[in-house]
């Protein structure tokens, strides 16, 4: 996946056709912390035209725009309190009643909405959009808007989070307006905040504490297979990671090739993910900072490697999920040691793993040869070796500081470490010693 600056660093994952490498006999997961690429969108109302007009677009000149605005409100509104208050009905009422696609689509759209458990849900006008075209399709009175969804998963969500969506309105004869399309912005729409698993086909939700499943409807053996292997691994994220993580896992595992952050068409993680974890946002890119602000992930599993899925995964992905609000600046290595530290202890129900002999085979096989920790940019040019070292890094780290110096050295990297200066800073406060000082340490433990 292309990057789109600073902000959207992100793990790619290991060769899932090299795993036969490894010395246990267990499938290890694989992470992919999705970015959002900025869209061509301006997010802020502040960017319409008074005139009504852009790009030599212009709107009805009796288009009252505060009371289009007042309204759309209103219809917007309306819709969010229909979940809330679970009447299709008035989720209905002002979709376009000639388009019997997009009402069957909105219909859809609706009850699976009703399965997630909205403790909040609202949606908001942001920036109005401009095409010529849809305007020649729709007619004069068309209002293209971009519009942030805020919502917060009872159970799920600790703060409330949001998402984009394009609506495309027109007027009726009596003044009122309806939506007469929802995908008409698709194309133009921040990836990572866009693309929920409510807006795919009919979807099967189901919960437990802390856990949230969404699989093809009919998929009920699925879903209870993720369930118990959720639970699981969140409970080993729970009693691992530094800090008593209290956040939840969502797993999503649909037919669809892109849903949220990831993108399963792209050939390499179509044949060598495993899972991502995508990031879920307080604030959408480009409203307070260009990246967006981090609440949580949700991890997406690859419809072509579902099978491969174990808990050992998706405590892997979890515990991108338990540091994802920490922020995106932390190196890779410390990112995909964490999660692979965490993914290998023992874990209810999941077969211990020989970590002694593994330690040794890492630094025979490929600390032997290395000359530095694995580097942001080449990361996953050598996932094979740069994910072993990791890990050994990390539990080196462990072993000799601690859990919790080790979750705050982590808390610092990511918030802060976004130059090599800050990172040696960071590291010689906590563990008293660079990166580079790190692997000597790693060599001279492996030599004695």
């Amino acid at each position: 996946m292309a990057e789109a600056g600073r902000h959207s660093r992100h793990s790619r994952v290991r060769r899932a056709r090299r795993r036969s490498s490894r010395v246990w006999p267990v499938l290890l997961s694989l992470a992919l912390i999705a970015a959002a690429v900025a869209g061509g969108l301006a997010l802020h109302r502040s960017s319409q035209r008074a005139d009504g007009a852009a790009d030599g677009v212009a709107s009805a000149a009796n288009v009252d725009l505060a009371a289009r605005t007042a309204a759309v409100d209103v219809v917007l509104k309306r819709r969010a309190q229909a979940v809330l208050a679970g009447n299709e009905t008035a989720f209905l009422a002002d979709v376009d009643p000639a388009n019997a696609k997009l009402v069957a689509s909105q219909r859809t759209l609706y009850t699976n909405l009703r399965q997630f458990g909205f403790a909040k849900l609202a949606y908001q006008q942001l920036a109005q959009q401009y095409d010529d075209s849809i305007v020649q399709r729709d007619g004069p009175s068309t209002y293209l808007v971009a519009v942030a969804m805020t919502y917060q998963i009872r159970g799920i969500d600790l703060v409330p989070v949001r998402a984009m969506l394009g609506y495309t309105f027109t007027q009726r004869p009596n003044g009122t307006w309806m939506l007469v399309s929802d995908s008409d912005l698709d194309k133009r729409l921040p990836r990572g905040s866009h693309q929920e698993a409510w807006d795919t086909g009919p979807v099967l939700v189901k919960r437990a504490p802390r856990v949230l499943v969404v699989v093809e409807q009919g998929q009920d053996a699925l879903a209870a297979k993720l369930v118990t292997m959720s639970v699981s691994a969140v409970q080993a994220v729970s009693e691992s990671w530094p800090g008593s993580w209290k956040g939840s896992g969502v797993v999503i595992a649909l037919d669809d090739k892109i849903v949220r952050g990831a993108d399963y068409t792209q050939p390499m993680n179509a044949e060598d993910a495993i899972a991502m974890a995508t990031w879920v946002y307080r604030t959408l890119p480009g409203e307070v900072t260009g990246a967006g602000e981090r609440a949580d992930s949700y991890v997406v599993i690859n419809p072509f490697n579902r099978s491969k899925v174990d808990a050992r995964t998706l405590a892997h992905e979890f515990t991108h999920v338990a540091t994802a609000p920490y922020g995106p600046y932390a190196p890779r290595w410390l990112v995909e040691g964490a999660a692979t530290y965490v993914e290998f202890l023992p874990m209810t129900g999941q077969t211990k793993l020989a970590i002694p002999q593994y330690r040794q085979d890492v630094r025979t096989k490929y600390l032997a040869k290395a000359t530095s920790l694995p580097v942001d940019a080449t990361f996953f040019d050598h996932a094979d070796s740069s994910y072993p070292l990791s890990w050994l890094a990390l539990d080196y780290l462990f072993t000799r500081f601690g859990a919790t110096e080790v979750g705050t050295l982590y808390r610092e990297m990511a918030s802060l470490g976004s130059t090599q200066k800050e990172r040696d800073r960071i590291m010689l406060e906590h563990v008293g010693m660079t990166e580079a000082g790190l692997f000597a340490a790693l060599k001279a433990a492996a030599a004695a």
